[in-house]
């Protein structure tokens, strides 16, 4: 008899190492599905494998999504994974769980006894400001029509800072919509409320402020915006509100600088958004949107579903998914309460001002935000800096040590300008933040002493050598 490949397959049992197995000795299946099975042991560990590379995401200075939440959580999410958030008359207490959390945000964000607020959980703040945009371009028009306006005369416009996240570029895309923006200067890194109105007229459905910008971690300036948007809307023919892109600082400004003015307190601002996976300190994705009070909900966004026998609202982008997210989120409300949420902040915030004057003592940058808004510490060099290696080198040297730490420009009217950010959240306690000054002066000092390698304009990227 004679034997081959396929009699040895025949002999691989569970008993069998996971490295002696044959499936680490061939390719792992890439474009097409193998047609036979595997150990889920060998498939979790060829899987696993493949992300090594990817690094630590505890590392990542690059992102503000929540990279740590605690073992009970996690179990806690894992446990409830095939729950579908949609369906409501299955899972009556995960919709209770949900209701709670837009409640407990609306406490938060000063929603007005008097007035009837409406909230719902959303895949990320993304789908969040598209839900908040939705209202508001559905409201100007049935306004508009009311007061006879051509609505197909013009585009209807959205008013925004030039810090804005690209979600709302998309959202005026997909809904067709102009977007004017507002350019930021080089003294003001934030939206510019006095040149507001330059940009509004009667076919504008709202302005957003935003309450944390990703380039900078800066607010604008939530208070002075409704007082001139205040102004305008005494003698306005369409009135014009204010949607909060709070993505970052909702979360967060509540509790660390409890006596800001941004939210339901101001007249003006209707609706607000926020991610509860950056400083709501869970795992992506969940998004949170609020409206002050039922009229600045257009009616015709809202669906009934069947809910215990009767109806429930509900308005969403998306359909079917899990409810781990929304169950995590309301596990942080319970577990840290307005205190932990308050400590956890405050120390986060102590880390970002620390990184700060550890890159002043360099000498070497000017710090455009140092973490006393949001805790995001974001630099460039200065113009005397006198060296010969870019930002773009030192993140490079960084990730070496597996610090992924961004480098980019600022947008239209300062994109001359490359800076840099650390993004400090929940996880970067203050022994890792002492070991990513070590690795940060390491890196300048190599830097300092390398060759570099000039930069050909004929070439889009360069390096240096060792």
């Amino acid at each position: 008899m004679l034997f081959s490949k396929e009699n040895r397959e025949l002999k691989d049992t569970y008993r069998t190492p996971i490295f002696g197995t044959l499936e680490e000795d061939v390719d792992l299946p890439k474009y097409k599905m193998p047609k036979g099975s595997l150990e889920p042991r060998v498939s979790y560990r060829l899987v696993k494998d493949e992300l090594m590379d990817e690094g630590n995401a505890r590392m990542n200075l690059a992102t503000f999504c929540q990279t740590y939440m605690e073992p009970e959580a996690t179990k806690l999410m894992s446990e409830t994974l095939e729950k579908n958030a949609i369906d409501k008359s299955e899972y009556p207490q995960t919709t209770e769980i949900e209701n709670r959390c837009v409640n407990i945000i609306a406490d938060l964000w000063h929603a007005p006894e008097d007035k009837k607020f409406m909230g719902t959980s959303t895949v990320g703040s993304s789908e969040a400001c598209m839900l908040g945009g939705m209202a508001m371009k559905f409201r100007w028009r049935n306004r508009a029509e009311k007061l006879g306006i051509d609505v197909n005369a013009k585009k209807p416009n959205l008013v925004i800072s030039s810090g804005y996240q690209v979600c709302w570029e998309k959202f005026c895309v997909y809904w067709d919509i102009e977007m004017r923006t507002v350019p930021m200067e080089k003294d003001m890194r934030y939206l510019d409320a006095s040149k507001v109105l330059d940009y509004v007229d009667e076919y504008t459905i709202g302005i957003v402020g935003i309450l944390g910008i990703t380039y900078t971690g800066r607010y604008d300036d939530i208070k002075a915006l409704d007082k001139v948007i205040g102004e305008y809307n005494k003698t306005a023919k369409l009135s014009v509100p204010i949607h909060v892109d709070a993505a970052s600082g909702g979360l967060y400004a509540p509790f660390v600088t409890p006596d800001l003015v941004w939210d339901f307190k101001l007249e003006n601002v209707v609706s607000i958004s926020t991610s509860g996976h950056k400083y709501g300190l869970v795992y992506p994705g969940i998004g949170w949107v609020l409206w002050k009070d039922e009229e600045y909900l257009p009616k015709e966004l809202i669906f009934e579903v069947s809910y215990l026998g009767g109806k429930m609202p509900t308005m969403a982008i998306n359909f079917s998914r899990s409810a781990s997210q929304i169950i995590g989120q309301y596990y942080n409300f319970v577990r840290f309460g307005f205190d932990g949420y308050k400590k956890i902040h405050e120390r986060t915030r102590d880390v970002a001002m620390f990184l700060s004057k550890e890159l002043e003592k360099t000498g070497l940058f000017e710090i455009y935000n140092d973490g006393s808004n949001l805790p995001i510490v974001c630099y460039k060099l200065k113009d005397d800096a006198n060296v010969d290696w870019t930002l773009y080198d030192l993140s490079d040297r960084l990730l070496m040590k597996g610090w992924q730490v961004p480098a980019y420009p600022l947008p239209a009217n300062l994109q001359e300008t490359i800076i840099q950010r650390f993004v400090c959240r929940a996880d970067l306690g203050h022994n890792m933040a002492e070991q990513l000054v070590i690795d940060l002066n390491t890196a300048i000092k190599d830097l300092n002493e390398a060759r570099i390698l000039k930069a050909d304009p004929r070439k889009e990227s360069y390096g240096f050598t060792h």
